[in-house]
């Protein structure tokens, strides 16, 4: 989003310590005291969509994303050869070996503060603002509270989900110990369900509506029975069947695997996208995802000025020897079909924003500059570790092959033993050609209706209807299919296949790098199992400790048992 105008009451002394239990690093806005900022609605709306800026890096930059994603079975950041140590903290996020001081845990902690900070401030303001002063209606006042009311309660599903029992902050600059799971799980559906009727429904990309507030509501319901200790599945039931029927907005499935993650290039919006970040390059860019995940040469094969960290990828499939893992749990490459058409090498296919395939993986070849399209078979990338001067190919394995069969070969597959062409590269997100005005163009999607199908699915399932459940998987999954490959992965044609552990791998697929894997395994019971180079845990480790630096700065919180 193109945030211009800068909101002076922000700047105000105090104003992040409403979470008292953070340091905001935040840019210095303009020094404009409030009643002076708020002049028309150009000024009230930037102030409203403010916190969404903060939103859209709380969710998909840094430490949420890294801690709801590589504590799990599916992507890691192994160490390859010098790079990627950086303090031990990927082996620890991985092995579940995390402590109250690790930084990505604080993270955690303090990035949804800053957002709750952020509404809290401008809904204070807001609120003592005489709106048909300024040309606006009550009516428009009412929605932007709602809004921002809704966007505090995203914030906090991230605490709940994280910490169980935290601090519930409305008022700024206020101190005050940490409530229970269940008051806080209240308050959360308290905030929803009372802003919901003042939201319109679906007509505006990227802010809040009844749709996204009624899809809060399903996250919130679906875990329950683990945050709370209460399953409210017919709660979580109910709410996704009114999304689904368009009680809160006209969304729909997306006919194409790719839609919901192409939406925003070329103007497109995908019907099942129920809420969305924008981007634009040089405005608000989706880049710190490519950044942690492309090798510093993907510059040259996916036409773009980055390089990359060369950081995350999935988690192996295969041992050092090639052979399949037998873990229940990772693997995520292979749990693919060979049929479905995710598993394709991605690759542009077109000048017009078209692609295929949701993966990086074997040779990397320059693209194809001629074209404007696709790669060039003749020129293959090269390495510059490892493998410099020598063919780059992605292997889904780990492992020192460059010194084998002596040196650091024999430490065996683990997070400390990756090279540089480690591990299978995740393109879900496209990278599309720069030279064709398409680089960094798509939005983030928070929430998708494949996950309120989903969501409903799993309802069914835990209630016994599995054929129900089957048909509402079906319903998404079709999409990944050719017709000739379709009936051998439909599962209400093969019903015998869906059972829990083919429902959690399923999640996986379906959503590997949407920020869910964490909280789905969890959910599931499966969040302490092992996979790859990850025993299983000794003790629970499915709730983060409050930081240490959290509890240094407010008295009165206290330790939440998960050190």
């Amino acid at each position: 989003m193109k945030l211009t105008t800068r909101i002076g009451s922000l700047l105000l002394l105090g104003i992040f310590s409403a979470t008292s239990c953070t340091n905001l690093d935040e840019e210095p806005f303009d020094v404009l005291p409030a009643d002076k900022y708020y002049q028309d609605k150009k000024s009230v709306i930037a102030a409203v969509v403010r916190p969404y800026e903060h939103g859209h890096w709380c969710g998909w930059d840094g430490d949420r994303w890294l801690v709801s994603e590589l504590t799990a079975d599916q992507l890691v950041w192994t160490q390859k050869g010098i790079h990627g140590y950086d303090g031990g903290d990927w082996q620890r996020l991985h092995r579940h070996n995390w402590t109250a001081d690790d930084n990505h845990i604080y993270g955690a902690w303090s990035g949804p503060y800053q957002g709750i900070a952020q509404c809290n401030v401008i809904m204070r303001d807001l609120q003592a603002l005489n709106y048909p002063a300024i040309g606006l209606t009550d009516a428009e006042k009412a929605n932007h509270i709602a809004e921002l009311r809704t966007l505090r309660a995203w914030f906090y599903l991230f605490l709940i989900d994280y910490f169980r029992t935290v601090p519930i902050y409305e008022t700024p600059q206020e101190l005050v110990g940490q409530s229970s799971p269940e008051e806080v799980f209240a308050y959360i559906e308290k905030e929803l369900k009372e802003s919901l009727p003042q939201l319109p429904k679906n007509t505006r990309a990227g802010r809040w509506d009844q749709g996204g507030a009624a899809a809060l509501l399903v996250r919130l319901y679906l875990n329950a029975e683990k945050w709370i200790g209460k399953p409210k599945y017919t709660e979580c039931a109910a709410v996704a069947q009114e999304i689904i029927n368009g009680k809160y907005g006209t969304y729909a499935l997306d006919t194409d695997y790719r839609g919901p993650f192409r939406s925003g290039i070329k103007d497109y919006r995908s019907p099942e996208n129920i809420f969305e970040f924008p981007h634009a390059k040089n405005i608000y860019e989706f880049g710190w995802m490519y950044n942690a995940t492309m090798h510093y040469q993907a510059r040259y094969s996916l036409d773009n000025d980055w390089g990359g960290w060369n950081g995350v990828h999935l988690t192996p499939s295969r041992n050092p020897d090639g052979a399949l893992y037998t873990y229940k749990l990772g693997m995520p490459y292979e749990r693919y079909a060979t049929g479905d058409m995710r598993k394709q090498p991605f690759r542009t296919t077109s000048r017009n924003a078209t692609y295929e395939g949701f993966f990086l993986i074997g040779q990397q070849y320059a693209f194809n500059t001629a074209a404007g399209f696709g790669f060039d078979s003749t020129k293959k990338i090269n390495g510059t570790e490892e493998y410099k001067d020598k063919p780059l190919a992605y292997v889904d394995q780990v492992g020192r092959f460059s010194e084998k069969p002596g040196g650091r070969w024999s430490e065996g597959s683990q997070v400390l033993t990756g090279e540089e062409n480690s591990g299978v590269r995740l393109m879900k997100f496209p990278w599309l050609p720069m030279s064709q005005e398409l680089f960094q163009f798509n939005s983030a999607p928070e929430i998708r209706l494949a996950e309120i199908y989903f969501a409903l699915a799993e309802c069914r399932y835990r209630a016994g209807a599995k054929l129900e459940a089957a048909t509402l998987l079906d319903a998404v999954r079709k999409r990944n299919f050719t017709a000739v490959a379709w009936p051998l992965n439909s599962y209400v044609t093969n019903l015998v296949k869906l059972t829990d552990d083919e429902f959690v791998l399923e999640l996986g697929r379906e959503f590997i790098g949407e920020r869910h894997r964490r909280t789905d395994l969890v959910r599931w019971g499966r969040f302490g199992n092992e996979w790859w180079d990850k025993p299983v845990d000794g003790k629970d480790r499915s709730v983060f400790p409050i930081p240490r630096k959290a509890l240094n700065t407010n008295p009165q919180l206290k330790p939440n048992g998960y050190e």
